[in-house]
């Protein structure tokens, strides 16, 4: 009984050790390093995006604030 756990346990963990080997190996392929950088410029993108769009709104917000302040929102006197 012991030996076949033992021999249950070095299928499973060979298994893994290939899977993993495997998955590695289809990284270094030129497909697998496109699709890797192809992700990493997504996340770039997207990170960028997030950033211009905070830019705009503080942007925005303090034009309003500026625009208060010196009375050019419509109003007849500036704020001190």
């Amino acid at each position: 009984m012991k030996r076949l756990f033992w021999l249950a346990m070095g299928i499973t963990i060979g298994a893994l050790v290939v899977r993993k080997l495997s998955q590695m190996a289809q990284k270094l392929t030129p497909s697998g390093m496109a699709n890797g950088l192809a992700g990493g410029l997504s996340d770039l993108a997207d990170a960028i995006r997030d950033f211009a769009s905070d830019v705009r709104a503080a942007m925005h917000e303090r034009e309003a604030e500026l625009r208060e302040a010196t009375g050019l929102d419509g109003s007849t006197e500036p704020t001190a």
